[in-house]
């Protein structure tokens, strides 16, 4: 099995950043630039009927980054029947494709668990006006 990094959110919306199968091959500068860069893309990213990025709604459950540069996506959707349900993974797909350097995207629609207003970044309640 290969080694990868995984960029992943708890509930309240915060980074985990954890070395999964005893580390990355990528060097750490690398790696800091490669999950700067994903982030990034991901918030280039925006839910059509909602005035902000997917990564800071908390859409965004898991990022893992394997060895030989391949990005693995796990996101959700703030309800099941959202009308770009089909689309939506292709958009994020086409975002990290963009980051110079990696391999293949990969990205996986989840709904457990599923999605709810307190995995949204203060940032993006501030935005919608949640507070």
């Amino acid at each position: 099995m290969e080694n990868s990094t995984t960029i992943d959110h708890d509930a309240a919306g915060e980074e985990l950043r954890a070395d999964v199968a005893g580390g990355s091959a990528i060097p750490m500068e690398e790696l800091d630039r490669l999950t700067t860069d994903i982030v990034g893309a991901l918030k280039t990213v925006y839910d059509p009927e909602i005035p902000c990025d997917i990564y800071e709604l908390g859409l965004i459950y898991k990022v893992d980054i394997e060895d030989d540069r391949s990005i693995n996506i796990d996101m959700t959707l703030t309800a099941p029947g959202c009308p770009v349900a089909g689309e939506m993974p292709g958009w994020v797909q086409n975002a990290v494709e963009a980051v110079p350097g990696i391999g293949q995207v990969n990205v996986d629609m989840v709904f457990d668990p599923p999605w709810t207003p307190e995995r949204m970044s203060d940032e993006a309640k501030v935005a919608l006006n949640w507070y």
